[in-house]
């Protein structure tokens, strides 16, 4: 690729050993762990709520509706305009409230109350597109396949992994960069990365991959709104 490319397998290990101390504020992904705890179903519906909304603001929309319906079955019998009320906060929430609950029906009537582990048949759910189905396949099922969202977009860019201009194109050259053996986790160790330290405007001053990182310019020093030892 002529640019000096991040040294894949050591920037895993140090991010399986970091995640662990990040708060979950910081890391907001770990808001949605909380939440789902990797139950297919609360997953499925908390992926498809944080289409264009941040995590911080899912977890505690779906940690309330699943107080009310916790399964397909309550979901899907639910009154859309209960639905609606109780997700109001986030973006889009009129089409959102009828995608979970149409997602909720699918199961019941076509999955045998069994969210699929087919891609195929999860993309014919409304809301799941390939990026929903292959974070939801890694992260609940275990599968082999990358999930790429704008932070995997972004940080694989930056670590010059691959040189795309969209997520789509993104997943497609890491599936031949990537070893096998990261597919799974890459998702939810990197995305982590790009809610704590790696965004938009990177604070390179407090990346445990500063060291290894080819991204430049870098951001090396901590603004005034920042000075202070980062929380963990």
């Amino acid at each position: 690729m002529g640019k000096k490319q991040i040294d894949i397998h050591r920037a895993m290990e140090i991010l399986k050993r970091e995640f662990p101390r990040w708060s979950k504020e910081r890391a907001t992904v770990k808001m949605m762990m909380e939440v789902h705890q990797f139950d297919p179903f609360k997953h499925l519906i908390m992926t498809i709520l944080s289409a264009q909304t941040r995590d911080d603001m899912t977890a505690p929309v779906a940690k309330k509706l699943f107080q009310v319906a916790d399964t397909p079955e309550k979901l899907s019998k639910m009154p859309i305009e209960e639905i609606e009320k109780i997700i109001k906060p986030l973006g889009f929430y009129r089409k959102k409230a009828r995608y979970i609950k149409e997602a909720a029906r699918m199961i019941v009537e076509e999955f045998g109350g069994k969210v699929p582990d087919d891609p195929r048949l999860l993309m014919k759910i409304p809301g799941v597109g390939r990026k929903v189905a292959n974070v939801f396949l890694s992260h609940v099922y275990g599968r082999d396949v990358i999930g790429v969202d704008v932070h995997v977009h972004r940080i694989s860019n930056r670590w010059n992994l691959v040189r795309t201009k969209t997520p789509e194109q993104t997943e497609k050259e890491l599936y031949k960069v990537l070893p096998k053996e990261y597919w799974r986790d890459y998702n939810l160790y990197v995305v982590a990365l790009g809610q704590a330290i790696c965004g938009a405007k990177p604070k390179c001053y407090e990346c445990p991959l500063r060291d290894i990182c080819p991204y430049e310019p870098k951001n090396l020093e901590p603004s005034r709104k920042s000075v202070g030892a980062p929380s963990r």
